[in-house]
């Protein structure tokens, strides 16, 4: 070995940068994958439809259809209906979360994660920061459509972070439980068909559209004790200042909800990762 290339290689080690630390290059892939799922939008904009779309017909549809019939005492039926329809927006992010893991899994997307040089949670992280960031304009479309529509909620004071404050921890509870589902199901095809099986009914029994108290008794007592119902009640609560009676969490609605989204939280999230490890080390 000559002169000049063991001087080479002594040089070598002080001109490659330092590896930063394992939580600075997490919250760096993270953003970086974050991105790499919103760039995807403006190429398949037609994935945006569950919250884009689906919110417009479903306030068009159920303001007009059912409130020519359904009258609730003290209350126009804008006031009752859109904060049911935040709720049921928060809850169907379920199913676009757990389309898009479905499909990221299908389609290889993780198998080429899997070559890279990144951390495993931060591709998990990625995910549902992305399909947040998603609902979130889901969300804004239906309140933009609401106060169009004639929707006045009473936001004055600290009611407003109040429910940002719900909307976010709902948001987070949700995706998650949907990002499982995505990795649990084989297609993203099933996925949706199981997401609306299970939503579909859970957001009818919620008390969304009408009052579970109208109820015949099983429906009733399902909707006293649905998940969606707290979400629901703890959302009209906090914009029109109304309050609900026949259980427990439809009486103390943000405290159930609250509760709700940490157990969600809580147990979807370990599950996931483990998950996640136990197929990308397959």
């Amino acid at each position: 070995m000559t002169t000049a290339t063991i001087d080479v290689a002594r040089a070598l080690p002080d001109a490659l940068p330092a590896r930063p630390n394992r939580a600075v290059r997490y919250l760096r892939e993270t953003v970086v994958l974050v991105g790499r799922s919103l760039r995807a939008v403006p190429r398949v904009p037609e994935r945006l439809s569950d919250v884009t779309i689906q919110p417009v017909m479903f306030t068009l549809l159920f303001l007009y259809v059912f409130g020519s019939a359904i009258h609730i005492p003290g209350m126009r039926y804008q006031d009752y209906l859109l904060p049911g329809l935040i709720g049921q927006s928060l809850a169907f992010g379920v199913i676009g979360a757990g389309v898009a893991t479905a499909t990221d899994f299908a389609t290889g997307v993780t198998d080429r994660f899997r070559s890279l040089p990144v951390t495993r949670l931060s591709v998990i992280t990625a995910q549902v920061l992305g399909q947040m960031i998603e609902q979130v304009l889901g969300m804004a479309i239906v309140i933009g459509i609401g106060l169009a529509l004639g929707w006045r909620p009473d936001l004055a004071g600290a009611r407003a972070l109040e429910l940002v404050g719900l909307i976010a921890l709902g948001l987070c509870a949700f995706t998650w439980f949907g990002v499982l589902m995505g990795m649990l199901v084989r297609s993203s095809d099933a996925m949706q068909g199981l997401g609306f099986a299970i939503m579909l009914p859970l957001s009818f029994l919620a008390g969304t559209f009408v009052p579970i108290s109208g109820m015949k008794e099983v429906p009733r007592v399902i909707g006293e004790w649905d998940p969606l119902s707290t979400l629901v009640a703890a959302v009209r609560q906090v914009c029109q200042g109304t309050s609900s009676s026949g259980s427990w969490p439809l009486e103390h609605p943000v405290v159930a909800m609250v509760g709700w989204c940490l157990l969600i939280t809580a147990v979807c999230v370990p599950l996931a990762l483990r998950r996640y490890r136990r197929v990308t080390a397959a």
